[in-house]
């Protein structure tokens, strides 16, 4: 038998602390105040700002006489309760416990969602729209709120109190008393809401278009936001703030959708429409930036290393070319580009060995070596890009 109720001790302690590894019972933002209510009057008090993810809630309800004092407050008497199912599984021993210091007097109360009906109680006695009414005179209460009562929920920020004094010839001091539990997870603010607003944001973005699992990486990107910052962080951010928390990680959900390559696709296409428009700078800037936080893609390299040449970059252009090569060595496009580096910077003997090896070949199915040179060498002089040496490619490629 001693066994039996070692074990089954045991077994509720299990409970109550893997329970309370949910949450905690706030004990810095607590309602207490002492009331001082004449003889028959009602009055009406406002609970401390409730923190977000509130879901229950215990208050304790203490009447005195002057002589009388609380012998303990509601937080120190909680500690011995790890987590409200412990209390509304436990109710009676519990309730007995919150709740042993009492006067003699007795009041009503209720207790309401919004200030304007708490008022009209005060005004009139009439507890309409009350989540919660006691109408039996007590001189002691102590109860947990829960989601049910419709009193508490993760969007409650306050709650309104009011006092009926059942003593119609002295003064009556009421103690009350409110400790909210605080869902870990919810405080940090992620309702159902707040992830679909974040959500209609993310479906909003250029990228969208061009994914192709756009539900999953829509979910990856609330995840990652979710896990990074509470709503309330997010929704403080400035737009800009905003912006650059989706761009660092748009790649993140990319990559946990297998779809990383197109992001660097729509920034090589970006960065070609500056190029093109004269922002070379911004351009070769958007590039180094896919090229640092995305994957590390031949064309992106080979796309700079262009960039480079053109703007009389010859050293940085040739190191580029050389590393995307390494990645792709099939890559025709990167080797003609090599060749141009090496003419560039001097080195004919390695241009001329490139040109040799593949002046028969095509670059694309449409296009052949020697037409990509030609035109390669045609943009070179536009650019007043010109080599002693051009001239002499060209006669190992007629």
């Amino acid at each position: 038998m001693k066994g039996i109720i070692i074990s089954s001790m045991l077994m509720f302690c299990s409970v109550v602390f893997s329970q309370s590894s949910e949450g905690y019972w706030d004990n810095v933002r607590t309602t207490n105040e002492t009331i001082n209510l004449s003889a028959g009057k009602r009055t009406v008090i406002k609970s401390t700002d409730l923190p977000d993810g509130t879901t229950e809630a215990v208050f304790r309800i203490s009447i005195l006489d002057d002589n009388q004092k609380l012998a303990s407050s509601l937080v120190s008497l909680l500690k011995s309760i790890p987590d409200p199912t412990g209390i509304s599984q436990g109710s009676a021993g519990a309730v007995y416990l919150l709740s042993t210091i009492s006067g003699d007097d007795k009041c009503r109360y209720a207790i309401f969602n919004n200030e304007k009906d708490a008022l009209q109680y005060q005004k009139t006695g009439e507890a309409k729209n009350a989540c919660f009414t006691q109408n039996t005179p007590i001189n002691k209460e102590a109860k947990l709120l829960t989601e049910n009562s419709g009193c508490v929920s993760n969007n409650s920020k306050n709650l309104w109190i009011g006092f009926e004094s059942d003593n119609w010839f002295m003064k009556q001091k009421i103690v009350f008393e409110l400790v909210p539990w605080v869902n870990e997870k919810l405080s940090r603010g992620w309702t159902i809401a707040a992830k679909k607003s974040v959500l209609d944001e993310v479906k909003k973005l250029d990228i969208i278009s061009s994914i192709a699992k756009k539900n999953e990486f829509a979910g990856s990107m609330l995840d990652l936001i979710s896990k990074k910052m509470t709503y309330k962080e997010f929704k403080n951010l400035f737009p800009e703030e905003k912006q650059k928390i989706f761009n660092d990680l748009t790649f993140v959900a990319l990559k946990e959708t297998k779809e990383d390559k197109i992001l660097s696709e729509l920034n090589r296409k970006k960065s070609e429409e500056l190029f093109n428009a004269g922002k070379k700078e911004a351009a070769i800037t958007m590039l180094e930036n896919t090229i640092a936080s995305a994957s590390k893609s031949a064309l992106d390299y080979n796309l700079m290393g262009k960039y480079y040449i053109l703007t009389l970059q010859y050293e940085k252009a040739l190191k580029t070319l050389k590393t995307a090569e390494k990645i792709d060595e099939s890559d025709l496009g990167i080797k003609l580009n090599l060749a141009h580096a090496y003419v560039l910077t001097d080195d004919f003997k390695k241009a001329k060995e490139i040109h040799k090896r593949f002046a028969n070949q095509n670059i694309s199915a449409d296009v052949s070596w020697k037409q990509q040179a030609k035109s390669d060498f045609a943009e070179f002089e536009k650019q007043g890009i010109n080599s002693k040496y051009f001239s002499k490619i060209l006669k190992l490629l007629k």
